[in-house]
C-alpha cells in the first residue's frame, strides 16, 4: 500500500473510516466540492478542494496516494479523462458501487434468487459503465455495496416517516462500520479488476422488518401502494472468503434496538 490514502467523496461512511484508515496510512486526505465546510472536522491540511466536473480540482490529488472512490461515477466522458491523470498505476484504487448495478429480469421464482458477482449487470446505466472500465482498464477494485445503515441512518426511522411499507421486498443492508473494514480490507488486500458483493448476508423482506418493530418498539408502518416487486438477494460469500472480512454488526436487530 501506499503511504497515504485519499478519500474521494468524503461523506457519511467516510466518517467512519477515517479513524480506521489512520492506523494502517502515514496519513490520510479526504476531498469535498466545499472542503472547509463539510470536511471541518478534519485538520485544513487533511482537507483537499475536488470536484470531477471541475478540472482545475484535479490536481490537488496527490499523485502518489491509494484512492477510495466514494461518490458515483460519472459522467462517464470525464471519469475517464480524470482516470488517465492517475498515475503512478501501481496505486490502490477503491471504487464503492451499489448493489443497484445488478439486473433483474422478471421472475416467477420467490424468495428471488442469489445474486453473486457473476450476476449479468446493467451496462445501460452510466456510473455502471464508469464503474466497469475503471475495474477492467485501470484495475479497480469494485465494492457493489448493500443499503448503508448506522448512527444517523436507522431502518426504524424509515419506517415511522413512510420512506418503506410492508411489502414482500427483499432488502440487503450493510452497518457503516463494518463498510469501513471492508473498504480497507479492499485496500490492502483486494485484488486489482475484481468486484466484491459487500452485505451483512442476510436479506429480509420489508414485511419481516415491519413486523418486528411493530412487535418490538411498537412503530407502525404507514401503509403504502402494495409493492410486488421481490428484490434481490445479494451473496457475500467472495467478499468473506477473499478479503477475510468478520462482519461485526450482522445482528440487525440487534442494532436496531441499540439505536
Amino acid at each position: 500500500m501506499s503511504k497515504s490514502l485519499t478519500i474521494l467523496g468524503a461523506g457519511y461512511t467516510a466518517r467512519f473510516l477515517l479513524p480506521l484508515a489512520a492506523r494502517h496510512y502515514a496519513r490520510v486526505l479526504a476531498t469535498s466540492r466545499d472542503p472547509d465546510r463539510q470536511l471541518n472536522y478534519l485538520a485544513p491540511d487533511r482537507r483537499i478542494g475536488f470536484d470531477l466536473t471541475q478540472r482545475e480540482t484535479w490536481k490537488h490529488i496527490p499523485t502518489e496516494t491509494d484512492l477510495l472512490w466514494c461518490f458515483p461515477a460519472m459522467p462517464h466522458d470525464l471519469v475517464r479523462e480524470f482516470a488517465a491523470t492517475l498515475a503512478p498505476p501501481s496505486r490502490r484504487l477503491v471504487v464503492l458501487s451499489s448493489t443497484s448495478a445488478y439486473k433483474i429480469g422478471a421472475s416467477a421464482e420467490y424468495p428471488p434468487p442469489w445474486i453473486d458477482e457473476t450476476a449479468p449487470i446493467d451496462l445501460t446505466k452510466p456510473r455502471v459503465q464508469s464503474e466497469e472500465f475503471l475495474r477492467t482498464d485501470c484495475g479497480a477494485i469494485v465494492l457493489r455495496v448493500a443499503g448503508i445503515y448506522g448512527p444517523g441512518r436507522n431502518p426504524l426511522d424509515w419506517i415511522r416517516t413512510g420512506r418503506v411499507s410492508p411489502s414482500r421486498k427483499f432488502v440487503n443492508l450493510i452497518h457503516v462500520e463494518d463498510l469501513a473494514s471492508v473498504c480497507l480490507a479492499a485496500l490492502e488486500q483486494g485484488k486489482a479488476g475484481e468486484a466484491y458483493n459487500v452485505s451483512d448476508g442476510t436479506p429480509r423482506a420489508w414485511n419481516e422488518i415491519c413486523h418486528v418493530a411493530r412487535e418490538r418498539w411498537n412503530i407502525s408502518a404507514v401503509t403504502g401502494k402494495e409493492d410486488l416487486a421481490s428484490g434481490k438477494r445479494i451473496a457475500n460469500a467472495k467478499l468473506l472468503e477473499e478479503l477475510g472480512v468478520a462482519m461485526s454488526h450482522s445482528d440487525l436487530y440487534a442494532e436496531l434496538g441499540d439505536r
